[in-house]
């Protein structure tokens, strides 16, 4: 290092010290009695100290003054303390992260220890400068000093809530930044044996750039760090992968040293070839899936009292049945949130059908059950609707007696990735049940998987028992119009039947009268012009089609239906207090709803009985009033049954004529009104939209 570096790195930590003393003296001032403040404060000061030792001893020049060291020591150890305590303020009552605090705690303490015995005995032996040798292992113990902070960082980032990270994410910045800048130092000296000059130099300038941040975060808010983190399998999983990762490269630069001290002339050729080799086998094992596997059942075994972090496990099984259409992906989706539970690649869900039999519905990520089904009174589905139990191939080989009498069928015996059997249970009532695929890395099932299983199956089995009520809904609506088009064409055909009956049976009396043949040819003319109607409309699969409106005159209307029903008693008597009304609609339609109250009036009417027809109008509409003598109805039967297609009171007939002579005249802006009372009689009040000629 030239004097002008020298001079640089001097004036850097120097200043660092001023600049860590100011906020030092700043938390002092604000310590309000919080413990962690207190931590903060004396990491503040050592900082000062270790700057200021820095300064005065000036550059390293291949290996630092052993009182340089000491202080690095106590530097990161008090840093590691505030680290921990932070931490461990919120995992103290969490068994799994406390110990794994505590085994922390504890390795960081003995790296430490080690350090100081090996500095202390090299000043009580009056070296200035450690050897080459024990420089080497220094360095080793600074780096997992340094790796052991950034662990400890990213923990606290990550576990502390989103809301929060705004108040503290610049002092994790900067204790980051702090570590991190130690790792490279001294990974650097341990792969080239000796301290980098220039890199100790711009150490101090860097730590005063860190000063800015931590300040940011200590006088602003003032939170405290140790609040507000929460314990996640995710969190812990990430951190066990990094530390792993941290350790692999350490060892990794050690033995790169370790072959450039003993390998001769090939040194630098091998210590390149066993630090590419050593980065490369790293990428391939944290992309191992298997590997990746294994990591998760060793922190859910060893970090957790649970194997699983509930909350995220419930958000992701809500997540997955929620996402995408519904129909068929649904099912799909529900074997994919199943399986993910236990690492599971994939399954087959069945379901029960109307015929007594289970069959595959859907499969994700395995090939599909072709050709195989289950009766609903075999042993499995039995087994399952009684016990709600999930069954483990394994388990069922290994302790058939713990199934009872449970004779697994030979499908599934043939079926080679079969591994667990989930019931898909709705309250007590078994909708199925989902196969799962065994798992890449070989998986023990205990009461918390089994519970969880079955747990998220009754989730699932909820979706897809409203998936199941839809698409039964879609097939009754189908089947509810065919039924409506069926009762509508038989409605009208049976009212071209009366009229073509009464013509054959008034023939024998009126063959030979040339106004009753005359009658005769309109009334079958009018009915094949009706029933050619009714040919168009089954080809349009509809209970109506658009009919052709047209203007004409309303009493000649009436007249025509009162004419049209004067072939039974009591005959229809009609009277109108106004002429002219005029009004624009299908006039087939307008005749046959008019004839169909008629006709109902008759048939609650006794012979002797009156209908009796009126024509009025009233405020841009014409009224038409049918009113009877007959049995009549109660206002209950007026209200919830009269206007409801496929209710009838006759015994006979669809039930459909009132429905749909209130449709026709809604659709043409008007309606129709009910006033009854039993044993006295009804009238039905029909108004619609209609003018006064001029």
């Amino acid at each position: 290092m030239d004097t002008g570096t020298d001079n640089v790195g001097t004036i850097g930590y120097l200043a660092s010290a001023v600049a860590y003393l100011a906020l030092a003296a700043a938390l002092i001032f604000s310590w309000r009695g919080r413990f962690d403040r207190v931590l903060l404060s004396f990491a503040m000061l050592i900082t000062v100290v270790w700057s200021a030792s820095a300064g005065f001893l000036g550059a390293p020049r291949g290996g630092l003054p052993v009182v340089a060291l000491e202080v690095e020591v106590f530097r990161d150890v008090v840093w590691l303390i505030f680290l921990l305590q932070a931490l461990g303020a919120r995992y103290q009552n969490v068994a799994g992260p406390a110990t794994m605090l505590r085994y922390a705690a504890i390795t960081a303490g003995s790296i430490a220890f080690l350090l100081l015995i090996g500095l202390l005995t090299k000043d009580l032996t009056g070296a200035s400068e450690p050897t080459r040798t024990v420089s080497a292992a220094f360095n080793v113990g600074f780096t997992l000093l340094s790796v052991f902070g950034l662990v400890l960082v990213e923990q606290l980032f990550r576990g502390s809530r989103p809301e929060r990270r705004r108040a503290v994410k610049f002092l994790y910045i900067a204790t980051a930044g702090m570590f991190v800048y130690d790792f490279i130092l001294y990974a650097d000296a341990l792969v080239f044996g000796v301290l980098d000059d220039s890199l100790w130099a711009a150490r101090g300038m860097f730590m005063i750039l860190l000063a800015p941040l931590m300040a940011v975060s200590t006088m602003t808010g003032a939170p405290r760090w140790s609040r507000d983190i929460y314990v996640s399998h995710s969190v812990v999983f990430f951190t066990a992968a990094l530390s792993f990762s941290g350790i692999y490269i350490i060892t990794l630069f050690v033995g790169a040293e370790l072959v450039r001290m003993y390998a001769g002339s090939w040194a630098s050729v091998i210590r390149f070839l066993v630090l590419a080799g050593g980065t490369l086998l790293l990428m391939v094992s944290l992309s191992s899936t298997r590997l990746r596997a294994h990591m998760r059942v060793f922190v859910g075994k060893h970090f957790f009292n649970y194997k699983y972090d509930y909350r995220e496990e419930w958000l992701r099984i809500i997540r997955t049945l929620s996402k995408g259409g519904a129909g068929a992906h649904l099912l799909e989706r529900s074997i994919q949130a199943i399986a993910q539970i236990v690492d599971s690649p994939g399954g087959v869900l069945w379901l029960q059908r109307d015929h007594g039999y289970c069959e595959p519905a859907a499969h994700w990520e395995v090939p599909p059950m072709i050709g195989v089904r289950e009766s609903v009174d075999g042993s499995l589905v039995r087994f399952l609707a009684k016990w709600q139990w999930v069954i483990s191939r394994d388990e069922y080989r290994d302790e058939p007696d713990l199934y009872q009498d449970l004779v697994l069928p030979e499908w599934l015996h043939a079926y080679p990735k079969a591994w667990l059997v989930v019931p898909l249970m709705l309250d007590v009532e078994l909708l199925g049940f989902i196969v799962l695929a065994r798992p890449p890395v070989r998986r023990d099932i205990n009461w918390e998987d089994r519970d969880l299983l079955k747990t998220a199956a009754r989730q699932a089995a909820t979706h897809v028992a409203q998936l199941m009520a839809a698409q039964a809904l879609i097939e009754a609506r189908e089947f509810q119009a065919f039924s409506k088009l069926s009762a509508f064409v038989m409605h009208d055909l049976k009212n071209l039947i009366a009229q073509l009956s009464l013509v054959v049976s008034n023939a024998a009396r009126h063959k030979n009268n040339p106004a009753f043949l005359e009658d005769a040819i309109k009334t079958v003319d009018n009915s094949v012009t009706k029933m050619n109607r009714l040919i168009t409309q089954l080809r349009a699969g509809e209970a109506r089609v658009e009919s052709v409106s047209e203007e004409f005159d309303l009493a000649d209307i009436v007249r025509e239906a009162v004419a049209g029903r004067s072939g039974r008693k009591p005959v229809p008597v009609f009277s109108s207090e106004v002429g002219g009304v005029r009004m624009r609609a299908n006039r087939d339609r307008t005749t046959a709803v008019l004839e169909h109250i008629m006709e109902n009036a008759q048939d609650a009417t006794p012979p002797d009985g009156k209908v009796e027809v009126r024509l009025k109008f009233e405020q841009d509409h014409a009224v038409i009033d049918v009113r009877d003598t007959g049995c009549g109805m109660d206002a209950d039967f007026i209200r919830n049954q009269l206007f409801r297609p496929f209710r009838s009171t006759k015994g006979s007939g669809m039930g459909i004529g009132v429905f749909e002579s209130r449709e026709f005249a809604r659709e043409l802006g008007g309606d129709i009104d009910v006033v009854s009372q039993r044993g006295r009689g009804t009238t039905f009040r029909i108004r619609l939209p209609a003018a006064r000629a001029e």
